[in-house]
């Protein structure tokens, strides 16, 4: 075994490997031990059959024709002139493969290659537990048409979740039998071509066989497990999409802390808060001093005097709190300047800020659950009837060939749609906090829109937040479970559904939008972060050269010489050029200056409208590279 092999054994497949067998192409090999344990099941089987022993699904019927026991030969051969078109080998061998044939129905584009190979890895690890019957040189056919790259075609849309995957595990089977159709090489064949191509042939299933291969839950687990993956990626984009858009605001730390989070200490909550606590590490603009914070004013020929100042897009302004204002507020003025700029006066974000470890956290702990569900899936056996062939003590062959119900997807179902309806609320939180980036009503001092505009003829960001708004509308309507909805099949012996295939798929492609939503959110929190970081420190140039009078001019109701408080205001207005002068360079914590720096590597700033089509494809771009990715 190699490092680019993955060794099943049917009780130590993790997420991981199956993403990296799904993904990144590497092979897989069969555990010899456990392939005994296989060939002693198979055996029972074939033995229990010559004894003449009645079987569900090897010598009856499936589903709704259980009771129809299989004959010795079929009836039409005993005609005038037989059967002529009578497949090859016995009823028992007929059974399985009819299985597969009449079971391959499923309609819609195919699943991506990725998908189906995650289906072919779970299949072979679930067969390898030895309870299902197959052969060995059956399992081992599978096993070379997965390490030989052939990908079968199986449509999207044809599972209700409940005899396992039946629909799409058939369209996965069919080409081992030469049926069917599968990409090879990037080409679309039919099965027995593909199989051709790659040095294999196709198989004639045994006793049971059909069954194993189609009876399960691999595809709902394949699409649950990619999606969780992807999930997984965007809860951490998430959270730095967040930092970089709170250091943007300048705002507040103290609802990260971790001794606010140990009084409320659910698990996904505590991770969040500690992880963007990490995030904004070194960062010199969140909990910075109100009265340092000015507000953007529009640019104006007169606004900057200094020649290196004049590349900027933006004014600065503060507001002076005149002594007669400030009654009440004695003590707050007593630990801040009396100016008022960008930063509000209160101790609080706003909640799509404030609460983001709250928000976050709960979609943490519905990955954390539906992770956990799918890890037992991934080692589960979840075919039917389940062979116990050492059971010692059993009596009659009911004791060792048990009908269960473990190919009923309700645990996965149920897993997923909670997942299903955490996906919009992560995506509501990164739009709102978009939404108040770029609205000048909420942005603590930023420009409308996040453009300086003096002409009046930029809109700036404004439509990323409708393409936000509208991928978060589309999520919210997809949200709602399918699990809920359980339509009876098989003439009502399958009276209870999962609908688990259909849960799973939605959470997968919901991945997308939900991945363009948090990319937007880092493309205009980038914008944000650039403008606040250049007019503090534009600011404190001007502080620098240490004229007061400069500063002074940036102060929109500043009392003329000659007033009654003009005396105050030179000396609380010498104070902020002092503070200004003394603070240094003001920047983002390290790990969001990181992510800054790599989308400006791709993406420059925005000082005039453009066309930004291009920009929005590269950032959705870098999100799907996980260029983010710590």
């Amino acid at each position: 075994m190699t490092a680019k092999t993955i060794l099943l054994d049917g009780n130590s497949l993790t997420r991981d490997q199956l993403v990296a067998v799904a993904r990144q192409g590497l092979h897989v090999e069969l555990d010899d031990t456990q392939l005994k344990r296989v060939q002693r099941a198979a055996d029972f089987l074939a033995d229990k059959v010559s004894c003449g022993e009645p079987t569900y699904g090897v010598t009856t019927g499936f589903g709704s024709n259980a009771d129809k026991l299989l004959g010795a030969h079929r009836l039409r051969d005993e005609l005038p002139g037989g059967n002529p078109d009578k497949p090859e080998g016995t009823l028992l061998e007929e059974l399985q493969h009819n299985l597969i044939t009449t079971h391959a129905v499923c309609v819609g584009k195919p699943f991506a290659p990725e998908v189906v190979r995650a289906m072919l890895v779970i299949r072979i690890n679930t067969l390898m537990r030895g309870h299902s019957g197959i052969r060995v040189e059956t399992l081992k056919a599978l096993t070379a048409m997965l390490n030989a790259g052939i990908v079968p075609v199986v449509p999207e849309k044809g599972s209700v979740g409940a005899s396992g995957d039946l629909a799409p595990l058939s369209h996965l089977a069919i080409v081992l039998l030469g049926g069917g159709e599968a990409f090879y090489q990037g080409e679309r064949l039919p099965g027995a071509e593909a199989l051709k191509r790659a040095g294999l042939t196709p198989i004639r299933l045994s006793f049971k066989e059909g069954l194993a291969l189609n009876n399960g839950t691999a595809q709902m687990l394949a699409t649950a497990a990619l999606a969780l993956d992807e999930l997984e990626h965007l809860l951490e984009l998430a959270d730095l999409a967040a930092a970089m858009t709170l250091d943007a605001f300048a705002g507040r730390s103290g609802a990260l802390r971790p001794e606010v989070h140990a009084l409320r200490p659910h698990p996904g909550q505590v991770e969040a808060a500690a992880h963007v606590r990490e995030l904004l590490a070194g960062s010199t603009l969140v909990d910075i001093p109100y009265h340092l914070v000015p507000r953007f004013k529009s640019w104006s020929a007169e606004a900057w005097t200094d020649p290196s100042d004049q590349a900027l897009t933006f004014d600065i302004g503060w507001d002076w709190v005149p002594a007669n204002q400030r009654h009440g507020r004695e003590a707050f003025y007593a630990r801040f300047l009396p100016f008022k700029g960008g930063k509000k006066h209160q101790p609080q974000d706003a909640y799509c800020l404030r609460c983001m470890p709250q928000v976050h956290g709960a979609v943490r702990d519905a990955w954390a659950q539906a992770c956990r569900v799918i890890d037992v899936e991934l080692n589960a056996v979840t075919d039917n009837p389940l062979i116990f062939p050492d059971a010692e003590d059993a009596q009659f062959i009911e004791e060792q060939v048990i009908s269960a119900g473990h190919f009923h997807g309700m645990p996965l179902a149920l897993a997923m749609s909670y997942v299903k309806a955490a996906i919009p609320v992560l995506a509501s939180i990164s739009e709102r906090r978009l939404n108040k980036l770029v609205d000048p009503a909420t942005n603590d001092g930023l420009p409308a829109f996040l453009t300086g505009n003096e002409d009046g003829t930029d809109s700036g960001f404004m439509i990323v937040q409708y393409t936000a708004a509208a991928l978060v509308n589309d999520l919210a309507t997809r949200a709602h479970p399918a699990s809920v909805y359980s339509v009876p099949t098989s003439a009502n012996a399958e009276d209870h559904v999962s609908m688990g295939a259909n849960e799973a798929r939605h959470v997968l492609e919901m991945m997308e939008d939900l991945s363009y939503v948090l990319a937007l959110e880092l493309y205009t929190a980038a914008q944000a972060l650039d403008f606040r970081q250049a007019m503090l420190n534009a600011a404190c140039r001007l502080a620098a050269k240490g004229d007061w009078q400069a500063l002074a001019g940036k102060v929109s109701n500043a009392p003329r010489e000659g007033h009654a408080q003009h005396a105050q205001f030179v000396e609380e207005v010498q104070q902020l050029t002092a503070a200004l002068a003394n603070v240094g360079d003001f920047h983002a914590g390290a790990a969001v200056r990181k992510a800054h720096d790599a989308l400006r590597k791709r993406i420059g700033f925005m000082a005039r409208d453009r066309a930004m089509d291009g920009d929005v494809r590269t950032v959705c771009e870098l999100v799907r590279q996980r260029v983010f990715a710590p």
